[in-house]
């Protein structure tokens, strides 16, 4: 057998594998010894939590752990056939039943180890009926068993298995080779005896150990706790290194204020800011005054007032002889930006620049020589901002909007420019702390928490689908007001898949049969660009009374006299999505609300409840991240690749996470190329295990 001296080793060289299983294993996205190793474990049975099985009782739910004495399936008078198995430990024997599941004929053998956990009840005798359960060991390998983690008094740990690569096979490939594997870790020990003692973690090898050998539950979580810091830490320092390309690496605008633009406009708005407000422009002018360069995220709910303070920082930036531009995610987002900011400009008389796609030739040729010759202090546009032909004279600040609708290396092209542009991204679509720091730690944070006074909550109703009627005289009694309604879906067209209303059919019966008198468009994402802006231009403009829509209104349209949202099959859509649909209403003086049509079972009933009482976007958030999961966070991993976090859990390890963060822009900021000698075995760790984050954020 090859003997093992890395863990980049391709896993087939493992005991008990060869070609045929290591294929199977790629499949998994296990394709090395170091894969297998971080091969996280999905359950843990404290065998104090096992029932000794002769001590069940009628109406307990219980974990049980035996051997398979027999089993076989049978038949019953309505003809539904019934798998059972006899199971026995050292206290007793029991029937575990799984009717209309004959096929576990085929998995289960006499023999086996198995694990299982369900209720107990009573069918002509005892029967634990499993809602779930684990082959612990195979019948063949079952004289080594109690090796293997099958005796009492041990942590029973159950792994994310295939068909192809089933839970015994899996223990089993530990059981012969995590011995050999675990000292090689070391080679992965970045951390020293001082750090670990600080941060109170193991030694990796001691953490891997603990996570596929515990002996207390609390071990496991001892792993786990250590290898969540590793993933958080390695992330951490891979975007400190882009805050210092960014920023640190090319010195930044000591922008001067002067208060000339400033002081005239705080003293014209017709609104005082908030105390949020306040706090977060200190903030920036504190950035933006500073000679280091600023990369800041400014997060606020709907309605928060993100975009007045864009602008009191983009005027910081022209009061010292500086353009700024303001980039965001679709045309008509843009127009009502300009149209606004033109509006709260003209007491001061400067000039602006809107920069999108459909501009005629002379209009863009005219405002691009303005922003060239510098006659054009601020510019408001779409990604048109960063294509070839566009120059300013000089740049000096770059917001960009609505920040999650452009990848990481887009949302950096306007800061990469000749003058080093202090950046400025805000986002709408509020998440929680801990997922903020995560996906943009090289930025700095702000956040508004406040709402303005005098916004109405919009109210929020549930329906199931038989009330669609009495929704639909809700809206039509609001249109007969003079006011304006969504009706949002999740399909542009039917689907065979599915069986889910379509924005294109219910436009057609909505018109035809439902608000025949009315004026009732129809916009989703796969009309032309041009249509798609011509019917939002038209809602906008009060020539349509009911705008039939899919998520392609989730940002960038702002209606104040649209009082109703209506979500047909609110179940299928997101809390956090759910929160930006619902904030396109309410916008103006009159009362909102937002009218759900929706069905399923508990947890939607229950998913959906949260939502309609609570109008806290980070609280949305906070609950959205808990039901749906993390998910690929980035949304950029290449196939086939592991995501960026399989061991933190950012609901429950934010602590570790802001540890993780200050540690790693401490590094960075001493020693920014991992240099010197104490820096080496980072270096070493990054590259070898994180090259996809390298690339991704552009500092390979």
């Amino acid at each position: 057998m090859t003997a093992f001296f890395s863990l980049d080793r391709p896993v087939q060289f493992l005991k008990g594998v060869g070609p045929r299983r290591a294929a199977e294993l790629a499949r998994m996205g296990i394709l090395t010894a170091h894969d297998l190793l971080h091969h996280l474990p999905r359950r843990y049975d404290d065998a104090s939590t096992v029932s000794a099985i002769g001590r069940l009782d009628v109406g307990m739910d219980a974990t049980v752990v035996g051997r398979v004495r027999s089993q076989g399936t049978i038949p019953t008078r309505s003809g539904l056939r019934i798998f059972q198995a006899v199971v026995q430990d050292e206290s007793g024997m029991i029937t575990c039943a799984w009717p209309g599941q004959p096929w576990l004929d085929r998995r289960i053998r006499e023999g086996d180890l198995l694990l299982a956990t369900g209720p107990v009840r009573f069918f002509h005798g005892r029967q634990l009926q499993p809602r779930e359960f684990t082959i612990l060991a195979r019948a063949a390998e079952a004289s080594g068993a109690d090796e293997d983690g099958g005796g009492q008094g041990t942590i029973f740990v159950s792994y994310p298995a295939s068909e192809e690569v089933p839970q015994w096979t899996l223990r089993q490939l530990f059981a012969r080779n995590l011995g050999a594997l675990l000292p090689l870790a070391e080679e992965d020990e970045y951390l020293g005896a001082a750090e670990r003692a600080e941060l109170s973690l193991p030694t990796l090898s001691e953490a891997l150990r603990w996570l596929h050998r515990p002996e207390t539950l609390e071990q496991a979580e001892g792993g786990r706790k250590r290898l969540a810091f590793d993933e958080l830490f390695f992330l951490q320092v891979v975007q400190a290194r882009v805050r210092w390309e960014q920023g640190l690496a090319r010195p930044g605008i000591a922008h001067a204020r002067t208060n000339a633009l400033i002081r005239p406009l705080l003293d014209a708005l017709p609104f005082a800011l908030t105390d949020a407000q306040s706090r977060v422009l200190r903030e920036i002018v504190a950035d933006m005054t500073a000679p280091r360069r600023m990369s800041r995220l400014l997060q606020g709910d709907v309605g928060s007032g993100k975009t007045i303070i864009a602008l009191f920082a983009m005027l910081l930036a022209v009061e010292g002889g500086w353009q700024a531009a303001l980039m965001v995610p679709t045309e008509l987002l843009a127009e009502q930006h300009a149209r606004r900011i033109r509006a709260w400009l003209a007491p001061l008389g400067l000039r602006t620049a809107l920069i999108t796609g459909s501009l005629t030739a002379a209009e863009r040729r005219k405002n691009l020589a303005g922003l060239a010759a510098g006659d054009i202090p601020i510019a408001i546009g779409t990604h048109a901002l960063i294509q070839e032909g566009v120059a300013f004279h000089r740049l000096g600040l770059v917001v960009v909007d609505e920040q999650h609708r452009f990848g990481v290396r887009q949302r950096m092209a306007l800061g990469e420019h000749a003058t080093n542009p202090d950046v400025l991204v805000m986002s709408a679509t509020p998440i929680p702390r801990s997922l903020a720091l995560a996906l943009y730690g090289d930025l700095d944070l702000s956040f508004l928490d406040e709402l303005p006074p005098g916004r109405q909550p919009v109210r929020t109703r549930l329906f199931p689908p038989a009330r669609r009627e009495d929704v639909y005289r809700l809206v039509d009694a609001q249109v007969a007001l003079g006011r304006q309604a969504y009706v949002v879906f999740p399909l542009v067209d039917e689907s065979e898949k599915v069986d889910l209303r379509s924005a294109t059919r219910e436009h057609e019966r909505l018109a035809r049969d439902v608000f025949p008198h009315r004026r009732v468009g129809l916009v989703h994402g796969q009309l032309p660009a041009e249509e798609k802006e011509a019917v939002m231009g038209a809602f906008v403009a009060g020539d349509i009374d009911v705008l039939v829509a899919t998520s392609v209104i989730e940002v960038g349209i702002d209606v104040a006299n649209a009082t109703v949202m209506v979500i047909e099959h609110a179940e299928r859509f997101g809390l956090s999505q759910l929160h930006q649909l619902r904030g396109r209403v309410g916008r103006g003086a009159e009362e909102s609300c937002c009218l759900l049509i929706a069905e399923g079972g508990d947890d939607a009933r229950e998913r959906l409840r949260v939502f309609r009482d609570t109008s806290d976007g980070f609280a949305i958030a906070r609950a959205d991240l808990r039901i749906r999961g993390q998910g690929d966070l980035f949304g950029e991993q290449q196939h086939g690749t592991r995501p960026v976090l399989c061991f933190a859990d950012l609901l429950t390890d934010e602590g570790l996470l802001v540890e993780a963060q200050a540690r790693a822009r401490a590094l960075v900021d001493v020693d920014p190329r991992l240099e010197r000698p104490e820096s080496t075995r980072v270096r070493a760790v990054l590259e070898r295990r994180y090259a996809d984050r390298l690339r991704l954020f552009g500092v390979a």
